[in-house]
């Protein structure tokens, strides 16, 4: 099944009201809402796309050790996928299908990290629940997330909802700022351009790994050229 058929049944599902976290249509209203401010804002278009310099960045994965963009783009194309945390189950779908696409995305010489705001520990959870073999990084007050233009704040009314439904984002990201990156993939080439870019405002959205195989491909292709 393709990923978005996933998130697609995951939210009729969760909509619905089929998990034991109801949500009220006053709920289900203030997400949607929050979801069309952020369309309507144009950030995803504003952010980082396809012809840009990535920003480079050292960050940690969950056992503290500094991974750099620039130490993995010397061994081939980086494949870079920024996402929420362990507590959105939209997220968590994407992770598997990632690692799904893992043994397609090696065979094109290409690396893989996600990034995500949250702390070591939840990074930890992040790759034990998901059974990933790719590492999780932690984006600290996520100014990575920033420097790619896909950092936003979140509205009051949905701040109140999370904290309704526990989603103590604070305490989740060791930081008091409300703030989230929009989901986001790239492909960044070894000359550190970006090669293709998935931003979307709408966190049920996303983009299928299949879409990253043909970039990979005209990547080496270029290389043997």
């Amino acid at each position: 099944m393709a990923l978005q058929d996933k998130l697609d049944a995951f939210k009729a599902d969760f909509e619905a009201g089929r998990f034991p976290l109801k949500p009220s249509k006053e709920a289900l209203d203030t997400m949607h809402r929050a979801t069309a401010e952020l369309i309507a804002s144009g950030q995803a278009q504003r952010a980082k796309k396809a012809g840009d310099a990535a920003p480079e960045f050292i960050l940690r994965d969950p056992d503290g050790k500094p991974v750099s963009s620039r130490d993995l783009l010397a061994k081939g194309p980086l494949v870079v996928s920024f996402y929420r945390g362990v507590w959105c189950p939209y997220c968590n779908l994407e992770l598997q299908a990632l690692q799904e696409a893992l043994p397609e995305l090696a065979a094109r010489g290409a690396s893989l990290v996600a990034i995500s705001p949250q702390t070591a520990p939840n990074s930890r959870k992040s790759e034990r629940e998901n059974k990933l073999s790719f590492p999780i990084l932690s984006d600290v007050a996520s100014g990575v997330a920033d420097a790619f233009g896909i950092r936003f704040a979140l509205p009051a009314d949905l701040v109140s909802l999370y904290k309704s439904f526990k989603n103590d984002l604070p305490t989740f990201n060791d930081n008091p700022a409300w703030v989230l990156p929009m989901p986001a993939r790239y492909v960044i080439g070894r000359d550190g351009i970006i090669a293709y870019a998935e931003v979307n405002p709408d966190y049920t959205q996303r983009p299928d790994p299949s879409e990253l195989l043909p970039v990979l491909d005209r990547l080496q292709a270029g290389k043997a050229a």
